[in-house]
C-alpha cells in the first residue's frame, strides 16, 4: 500500500513537471532563435538566412562584431575574480581566513578561470550568463567540497513569468544522454523507459531541441520550491527526470529541502537587462543590424568591383562586325561595315561619400561597443607613461568595466551561496593552507567552526563580509603603481623596503630578502651617521 501511494506521488510529480517543461519549452522558442542568431553573428556567418538570388554574388563578413566581443572579453578575463572574506568580528578573523583559504581551494580545483571565459562569452554574445553552485562528493580526494561552476545559456530554461530567478515556480536544466548512459547510472528505473515524452515532433520547439533522438535521451533537472506558510521560509528540492518517469527525488534524503538556504542554486547576470524578464540582450543585440548593413555595404562595393573589371561592349546590327570574332582576342585583324555601331560601356563607380560610410559605420560599432584603440591598448599621441596609459584605459572601457562589476557582484552572490554549502554539507576535515604572520601553515577545515554557540546552547552561524578583488592586474596598472612607489621613494615618504614590498614584479622575494640580509649586516651605527651624511648633503645643497 505504501509503495503504491509512493509510486502515485512520484507519478503526479513527473507529470507537473513536464507540464511546466512544455510550457517553459514553448515560451523560449524565440528566445531559442535568437540565441542560434547571436552565435552564429559570433562566427561570422551573417548571410544565413538571406535567401540567395544569384549563387555567385560575393557575401563579405567582416568580423567587427567578433573582433569587439574578443577585445571586451580580453578586458573582462584581466579582471578574473576572487573572493576576500572577512569576519563579522575580530574574534572570528582565523576562521574567516580559513574559509577563504577553502572557496580558494574549490575555486582552483575546478579551474574557474575555465568557467569564467565561458560566462564571459555568454554575457557579452547571448546577453547573459549563468553560474550553478553545489555540493560534489567526489571533489578533494571524496572528501567532497563545493563548486561554481557555468551553465550553458542553452540548457537552461527559467520562468519566463517571472523577472527574479527566485520567484520561479521551477528552473529545469536539461541535456541529451545516450540510453546506455541512463541505463548504467540507473539500472533499476531504465528498465522502465518506453519512450520519451518530450521526444513527440508535433511542436516547432522540438525542432530546436533535438535532432536525433534515436539512441539518446533528455534528462531533466527539475527545481522547484515549496513554500511553508506557518515558518514563512521557502524549501528548494530538486528531481532528476526522463522518459516520463523518476530517477531521483530529493525529497527522500532531504525532505526539509536540499539547500538550508532555501534559494535556488543558480545566479543569472544579465549584460543588458530586459523590461519583464530575468534575462538579458547582449552586444550582438544592440549592434548586429549595423554589421549587416556594413556588410551589405560591401556587397555593394564589391559587386561594382567586379562589373568595372569587365568592361562590356555594345554591338549593332549596322555595325557588320561578328560578335563570336570580336570575342576571339588572339586575332590582330576583325573585318566589319562600321566603328559606329561599336561601343564600350564602363561601369561607373560608386561615389566617395559611400566609401567613406562604410568605414564610418565600421568605427561607430567599434567605438560605441567599447573596442576603441585605448582599449585595444593602442597609445596615441605620444603618450609612453605607464600610468598615463592606465587612466586613458580606465577611461576608455567604461563599457567593460560596468560589465565586470556585474559578473564580480554575481560571483560574490556565489561565493556567500557557496559558503552556506560548505557549512551544510561538509562532514570530513580538510587540509588546507593559509598564511599567519607571513607563514604558510597547514590547518584543518571543520565547518563546525562557521558556527558560534551562544548562551542556552543555540547554534548561530557565523557571518562573513565578502569582498572581490581581480585575481591579476593589468600590466599596465601594475607598471603604473610602480611609478608611484618609486615617486614615493624620490620624495622620502617611503622607505625603500616599503617601496619594494608595495610593488609587483618577478623576483621581488629575493629582493627583499637580499635587501634583509643588507640591513642585519649593517652595524647599528652607520644607519645614523649615513641619515646624517644624507642630511648635511641636502643642507649644502639647499645653501647653494
Amino acid at each position: 500500500m505504501k509503495t503504491t501511494k509512493q509510486s502515485t506521488a512520484l507519478q503526479q510529480l513527473a507529470d507537473r513537471a513536464y507540464a511546466l517543461f512544455f510550457q517553459f519549452r514553448s515560451a523560449y522558442v524565440k528566445e531559442w532563435q535568437r540565441l542560434n542568431h547571436c552565435e552564429r553573428m559570433y562566427r561570422g556567418d551573417h548571410w544565413y538566412d538571406i535567401p540567395i538570388e544569384d549563387p555567385n554574388e560575393p557575401r563579405p563578413a567582416t568580423p567587427i562584431l567578433q573582433s569587439t566581443i574578443e577585445n571586451i572579453s580580453a578586458d573582462l578575463m584581466e579582471q578574473v575574480p576572487e573572493a576576500v572574506i572577512r569576519p563579522e568580528s575580530a574574534a572570528d578573523g582565523e576562521i574567516a581566513r580559513i574559509v577563504e583559504a577553502v572557496i580558494a581551494r574549490n575555486h582552483d580545483a575546478a579551474a574557474y578561470p575555465e568557467e569564467y571565459r565561458k560566462l564571459v562569452h555568454d554575457l557579452l554574445v547571448c546577453g547573459y550568463c549563468v553560474q550553478e553552485v553545489g555540493y560534489d562528493s567526489e571533489l578533494n580526494g571524496r572528501l567532497g567540497g563545493a563548486f561554481l561552476r557555468h551553465v550553458d545559456v542553452r540548457n537552461i530554461l527559467f520562468d519566463p513569468l517571472c523577472c527574479d530567478v527566485q520567484d520561479c515556480r521551477a528552473i529545469f536544466k536539461f541535456s541529451l544522454r545516450p540510453r546506455e548512459w541512463v541505463q548504467a547510472h540507473y539500472p533499476d528505473q531504465a528498465a522502465l523507459i518506453a519512450s520519451d515524452p518530450a521526444a513527440a515532433a508535433d511542436a516547432p520547439e522540438d525542432d530546436l531541441l533535438t535532432a536525433d533522438r534515436t539512441d539518446s535521451l533528455l534528462l531533466l533537472e527539475y527545481w522547484y520550491r515549496e513554500y511553508d506558510p506557518k515558518a514563512g521560509t521557502h524549501a528548494v528540492h530538486m528531481a532528476i527526470l526522463c522518459g516520463g518517469i523518476v530517477l531521483e527525488d530529493s525529497r527522500v534524503q532531504k525532505p526539509d529541502g536540499y539547500f538550508a538556504h532555501g534559494e535556488y542554486p543558480f545566479v543569472l547576470t544579465p549584460l543588458y537587462p530586459r523590461k519583464g524578464s530575468a534575462l538579458g540582450f547582449g552586444i550582438i543585440d544592440l549592434f548586429g543590424e549595423q554589421q549587416r548593413y556594413a556588410d551589405k555595404l560591401d556587397q555593394i562595393v564589391l559587386k561594382n568591383a567586379l562589373m568595372a573589371s569587365r568592361n562590356k561592349l555594345l554591338l549593332t546590327d549596322a555595325s557588320g562586325f561578328d560578335e563570336a570574332d570580336l570575342r576571339d582576342w588572339s586575332k590582330e585583324v576583325h573585318v566589319g561595315e562600321s566603328l559606329s555601331g561599336i561601343t564600350w560601356f564602363s561601369t561607373p563607380p560608386l561615389p566617395q561619400y559611400l566609401i567613406a560610410y562604410i568605414k564610418s559605420i565600421r568605427e561607430d560599432i567599434k567605438e560605441e561597443s567599447g573596442a576603441n584603440d585605448s582599449s585595444r591598448g593602442a597609445a596615441t599621441n605620444g603618450v609612453t607613461a605607464a600610468s598615463a596609459i592606465e587612466a586613458l584605459r580606465e577611461a576608455s572601457t567604461k563599457r567593460a568595466r560596468m560589465a565586470t562589476d556585474q559578473l564580480h557582484e554575481a560571483f560574490r552572490k556565489a561565493v556567500r551561496m557557496e559558503i552556506e554549502v560548505e557549512r551544510e554539507f561538509n562532514f570530513y576535515l580538510r587540509p588546507v593552507t593559509i598564511s599567519i604572520d607571513g607563514q604558510q601553515q597547514e590547518v584543518l577545515f571543520d565547518s563546525a567552526a562557521m558556527n558560534r554557540t551562544v548562551p542556552g546552547g543555540v547554534q548561530l552561524p557565523i557571518e562573513f563580509s565578502i569582498s572581490i578583488k581581480a585575481v591579476q592586474k593589468t600590466r599596465f596598472a601594475i607598471a603604473a603603481q610602480n611609478e608611484l612607489m618609486l615617486h614615493l621613494l624620490d620624495l622620502g615618504v617611503i622607505p625603500p623596503d616599503q617601496a619594494i614590498a608595495l610593488m609587483e614584479f618577478e623576483g621581488k622575494e629575493q629582493v627583499l630578502k637580499h635587501l634583509d640580509s643588507a640591513q642585519a649586516a649593517t652595524p647599528p651605527d652607520a644607519a645614523p651617521a649615513k641619515l646624517k651624511k644624507s642630511k648635511q648633503k641636502e643642507n649644502r645643497n639647499a645653501v647653494s
